[in-house]
């Protein structure tokens, strides 16, 4: 889903309150706390994280999961170990209802997106 707002704050303001606003802004917080620097903007219509003009990451509600866009999951979990369990496309890691979000593998996932972008590996998602 896409939600055609201006800004960040209008974007969680437009998401119904259910286990999807939940788990995004668990996400959301990991993003902000590990990402010194990160600036959140809208980018396609759903939220991006500018890094050194990198966009390092988009995140987005979806009707059936929150989907946390990385680029390429291979750049960032090159032997899968930390996403293991969890339902990804090549550059999609989608958290449903009833995915467990593992904060530290998520941190550590988070953590190689910044070592590849600071690698000067673009992701320009």
């Amino acid at each position: 889903m896409l939600y055609d707002v201006k800004n960040p704050t209008e974007y969680i303001k437009g998401l119904e309150k259910d286990w999807r606003l939940e788990k995004l802004q668990s996400i959301r917080k990991l993003i902000k706390k590990n990402v010194p620097g990160v600036k959140e903007i809208i980018n396609y219509k759903m939220l991006g994280y500018d890094y050194k003009d990198d966009k390092i990451f988009h995140l987005n509600a979806q009707k059936a999961y929150v989907g946390l866009y990385v680029c390429d999951t291979k750049r960032v979990d090159p032997d899968g170990s930390l996403l293991e369990g969890i339902n990804c496309g090549k550059g999609c890691i989608r958290f449903k209802k009833t995915t467990e979000v593992n904060e530290k593998n998520l941190i550590k996932l988070i953590k190689n997106a910044v070592k590849v972008s600071n690698d000067g590996i673009k992701s320009d998602c």
